[in-house]
């Protein structure tokens, strides 16, 4: 009898059972499920260098945030962000419309770093310095570049683009270097080739217990003027074959690259293929390897033209 009355009330009352808080569940912004798919609608193959293009969260505290035609990539932490390549002045624009749309502070931008010295990547590099306050790290060579605005001497490309801003260098980094920002830390990648200053940049990411490591892995194309003969320049050759052999052996998980189409990122991010690619660096190097090869083999092909 004492049992069951006892039983009713208990029954007839409200009893809460401690448990213990419930876990805060962090959320990101623009996550990859969504905004990979919308970015993939937004643009083509070799789009437009200055079109706008959603967001997207890549894995753990990185981002894209850059074009269409251009990437940028925006690595996130407690005690402040890393930005690599800016795009042109006008695509600096969209870059920082988009770190605002994640809803990250651009004061938050503590160190801004490139892929190669070139305007189309780093253009935009002086304004978004100017709209942020970050200093800049750069290569040897393309810290000349980037304080006079103008391409090197030596640069495959010389006279294709105009002019850029100047941007104040603050930090000089070469190959094995680190660059650490509280809990963020990337590593240099010396990969010249397709300029002499390029770079590219490896990092750890994590999303709960799962942790990748990604490289921005730099252009590393043979791509020059109509006059310019890589074969009269071995030393630029011996350059690019010392990088894609860097890249082919860096541990990687997700590869990115200053151009979004030259990492298959439009399908990737629409799900149509892997994101998630442990032989992506090494892929990417074959076929650099390959472009190189072509290259050379045409000039060597080609009649050489009399010097005036």
């Amino acid at each position: 009898m004492f049992v069951s009355t006892l039983a009713v009330a208990i029954a007839l009352q409200q009893i809460s059972i401690p448990l213990g808080r419930a876990q805060k569940v962090e959320r990101f912004p623009a996550p990859l499920a969504t905004f990979g798919p919308a970015f993939a609608r937004t643009c083509e193959e070799n789009d437009e260098w200055d079109k706008s293009a959603p967001p997207v969260r890549i894995h753990g505290n990185t981002y894209l945030v850059g074009t269409c035609g251009i990437s940028a990539i925006l690595i996130t932490g407690p005690g402040g962000h890393v930005l690599i390549d800016s795009g042109t002045e006008s695509g600096a624009e969209v870059v920082a419309a988009n770190i605002r749309r994640l809803g990250f502070s651009l004061s938050d931008v503590r160190w801004i770093t490139h892929s190669h010295e070139h305007h189309d990547h780093v253009g935009g590099l002086a304004r978004l310095q100017q709209l942020t306050g970050a200093e800049v790290a750069a290569s040897a060579q393309a810290a000349a570049v980037l304080r006079s605005g103008v391409a090197s001497d030596g640069d495959p490309q010389k006279g294709m683009h105009g002019p850029m801003a100047p941007v104040l260098v603050d930090r000089i980094v070469g190959h094995g270097d680190k660059l650490r920002l509280g809990p963020i830390q990337l590593t240099a990648v010396a990969t010249p080739g397709h300029t002499s200053g390029a770079l590219s940049w490896q990092w750890v990411s994590c999303d709960g217990g799962v942790c990748r490591t990604l490289v921005f892995a730099d252009s590393l194309t043979p791509v020059s003027r109509d006059d310019y003969r890589f074969s009269d320049h071995p030393e630029v050759i011996a350059g690019f074959r010392e990088g894609i052999a860097r890249v082919a052996a860096l541990e990687c998980d997700i590869i990115l690259s200053p151009h979004p189409s030259a990492t298959n990122m439009i399908r990737r991010l629409g799900g149509k293929a892997a994101l998630f690619d442990p032989k992506g660096c090494s892929d990417y190097a074959a076929m650099r390897t390959k472009q190189l090869d072509e290259r050379l083999a045409k000039e060597a092909a080609a009649p050489v033209a009399p010097r005036p």
